[in-house]
């Protein structure tokens, strides 16, 4: 007679799901990204500054006839890799999304003259990380946007993960 089998123990990394496994799920979890290249013509000035502020502020990148970026865009999602067809997020269907939220809307651009949503907010890589984010979690299943990181140059990067607080210490 074999011997009896320890009780499972509840593991952080194990979730309940919806797979073809029973109990806890011991499914593998994992993150997947695409990346797209756009480019985009910005002036950063802020209205709620006089132009001597945003000048002072923004520098060369306040220049009022704008400057331009090529900016690569990383799209990571996250969630249980399926079972049955072994992903996470069919990568034909995440370049789908990416086309529409970002190539779409900011590919070859004048980001504050074409896209309405930097008509009121300063067209910084920040506001274009939360801009893309927006835009994916309205067409991704919901819960699997992870992260957007938008390179302005090769030494500038932002990283968005949706609304993380920081904490005070």
């Amino acid at each position: 007679m074999p011997a009896p089998r320890p009780p499972v123990r509840a593991r952080p990394y194990l979730r309940a799901c919806t797979c073809v496994h029973t109990r806890v799920c011991a499914c593998p979890y994992a993150r997947v990204g695409a990346r797209v290249r756009t480019c985009g013509r910005v002036v950063l000035c802020s209205k709620a500054l006089s132009d001597e502020e945003n000048a002072k502020l923004f520098g060369k990148c306040n220049n009022p006839h704008g400057h331009g970026h090529n900016y690569k865009v990383v799209v990571t999602v996250r969630g249980e890799i399926d079972p049955v067809s072994g992903m996470v997020l069919n990568l034909t269907d995440l370049k789908e999304y990416m086309q529409e939220a970002i190539m779409e809307p900011l590919d070859h651009k004048n980001l504050d003259k074409d896209v309405p949503y930097f008509a009121e907010v300063v067209s910084t890589t920040e506001n274009v990380a939360v801009f893309i984010w927006e835009n994916l979690k309205k067409l991704l299943p919901m819960g699997t946007l992870y992260k957007v990181k938008v390179y302005e140059t090769d030494q500038n990067v932002v990283v968005y993960k949706g609304e993380e607080t920081i904490s005070e210490k």
